[in-house]
């Protein structure tokens, strides 16, 4: 894979005992250093006006000046330091670097992998929530379709939250579909498999919030019933992955149970379903809080870009996870 990646990312600093800090960065570094093939670019920041096409102004101009007073916590989650503002803006720009270079026909090896921090699938349009400040994957997403390079975007969250932010940007929208596996009832407590989109959006948001404690099979077993059905039919020209790694079961602050190589085995299907769909494909960095299997998880999708065939563990998908597939077909006449 074709990784972007900026130091400017580090500088967003939330203090050591907080999940999400620069080391995650850092380790995934260190695991592709071991790999073959890895390359880096380091694209432009987003602008203020693309960012703004998101993200109400009112908001943007808030937090600016918030940063620029020294920063603090926005809430009791979400950090803001000195460095937050250029680092935003930065992650934005890496989602937007990797959607324009799949659109400009990278493919294959060199799939785009944006690596940037602070992570974005739950920034709402008028706040920031969730270690998150900008939407990235929106951004890049909206980025496209005003420039013309795209008509229609698909945004599969496989992060282990549900992205309510990413659902809020889209959901009354017909050019952007909506997909997510996350697991129920964790932060922030969105996402019900009812949410199908609103007005020009309707069926064009998907989500199938997963038991916990769901594993490799249940995690493939929603994307070749729901997930691939729902991109073949929406037809998308660019699909961004939302690519949280905090569904690994050793995680420290989720209860599913996917292994690295369930990392792999999703990449495989998704690879596949825009392979016949002839959709681009881009990567954005999403959560992952356990250092290692954060790393991990990056090296399987781009081990699998790079040629390796994914092994399956011939697992059944329980019973739990087969009724709420089988609610949301019906759900979207798929």
């Amino acid at each position: 894979m074709h990784f972007g990646y900026s130091e400017r990312c580090l500088e967003h600093d939330t203090g050591e005992r907080h999940p999400e800090n620069p080391d995650r960065l850092r380790a995934i570094r260190r695991g592709l250093a071991k790999r073959h093939g890895v390359e880096y670019a380091e694209p432009d920041p987003a602008t203020r006006e693309e960012v703004v096409a998101v993200h109400d102004a009112t908001y943007v101009d808030e937090l600016e000046a918030f940063v620029a007073d020294g920063g603090g916590s926005w809430d009791p989650d979400t950090v803001v330091s000195e460095g937050t503002w250029d680092a935003a803006l930065t992650s934005a720009g890496l989602a937007q670097w990797a959607a324009r270079s799949a659109l400009d026909g990278a493919d294959g090896r060199n799939t785009p992998f944006a690596l940037g921090r602070p992570p974005g699938h739950h920034a709402v349009p008028d706040d920031a929530m969730g270690f998150c400040f900008f939407n990235n994957a929106a951004v890049a997403a909206q980025t496209a379709l005003d420039k013309g390079e795209a008509d229609r975007v698909a945004i599969f969250d496989w992060d282990v939250h549900h992205g309510n932010g990413t659902q809020d940007v889209f959901y009354e929208r017909g050019d952007v579909l909506y997909a997510s596996i996350h697991e129920d009832g964790l932060y922030p407590d969105t996402g019900e498999v009812e949410e199908t989109g609103r007005d020009e959006g309707e069926n064009t948001t998907v989500n199938l919030p997963l038991a916990a404690g769901a594993g490799n099979a249940d995690y493939c077993h929603a994307i070749d019933a729901v997930v691939a059905p729902a991109l073949e039919r929406f037809d998308p020209d660019l699909v961004i992955v939302s690519a949280g790694f905090d569904a690994h079961r050793h995680d420290p602050i989720s209860r599913m149970r996917v292994s690295s190589e369930g990392y792999a085995l999703m990449t495989d299907q998704i690879r596949s379903v825009t392979d016949d769909v002839g959709a681009a494909t881009a990567y954005v960095l999403e959560g992952g809080y356990g250092l290692d299997t954060l790393a991990e998880g990056v090296s399987m999708v781009h081990e699998t870009f790079d040629g390796r065939t994914p092994v399956s563990d011939d697992e059944d998908p329980d019973e739990k996870t087969k009724t709420l597939v089988g609610e949301l077909q019906d759900l979207l006449d798929l």
